[in-house]
């Protein structure tokens, strides 16, 4: 499988809201292939999550390095936030050269499909609850640099 092209800052695609998958639309081929091809991407590119809107689909579509290997999020809404806030250093494929400092909740609760269409429910602390947080943002059309409080240049990013 080759990996897909990674679009960068600022090609307007990538800030399109991103639509919803029905079950029926996830579990055809070309939607499975997707899922497929990002995570080679991701992996490819040395990240830890990657936004459908970043390979260039506008759909809800997110993947990420978890404890249980890289997974594919379909239609994820984070359903509850910790009230602590915590600073992360981030960077993005979508940007590259730059990371910058971001306040991201230290938890949350999200709700997606897995490439099942089955609908799961997990909390995600640390590193993981950061990546849904990012990655949600994307499918928004939201970048990291339009929530960070310092960008930096010139450093490699993972997210």
């Amino acid at each position: 499988m080759p990996a897909l092209t990674v679009l960068c800052n600022p090609n307007p695609e990538l800030r399109v809201l991103s639509v919803a998958l029905s079950t029926e639309e996830i579990l055809l081929p070309h939607t499975q292939k997707l899922i497929d091809d990002m995570i080679v991407t991701m992996q490819v590119e040395d990240g830890v999550g990657l936004a459908a809107p970043q390979v260039g689909a506008h759909l809800r579509l997110i993947v990420a390095e978890t404890p249980h290997g890289n997974l594919a999020f379909i239609n994820p809404v984070i359903t509850s936030r910790s009230v602590r806030l915590v600073n992360s250093t981030e960077g993005c494929l979508s940007v590259p050269g730059m990371s910058g400092t971001v306040k991201r909740h230290s938890s949350v609760k999200v709700t997606a499909q897995d490439r099942t269409g089955k609908t799961i429910e997990l909390k995600a602390n640390g590193l993981l609850s950061i990546i849904f947080q990012h990655e949600i943002d994307h499918l928004d059309g939201v970048l990291f640099i339009d929530r960070a409080e310092k960008v930096i240049t010139d450093v490699k990013s993972r997210l």
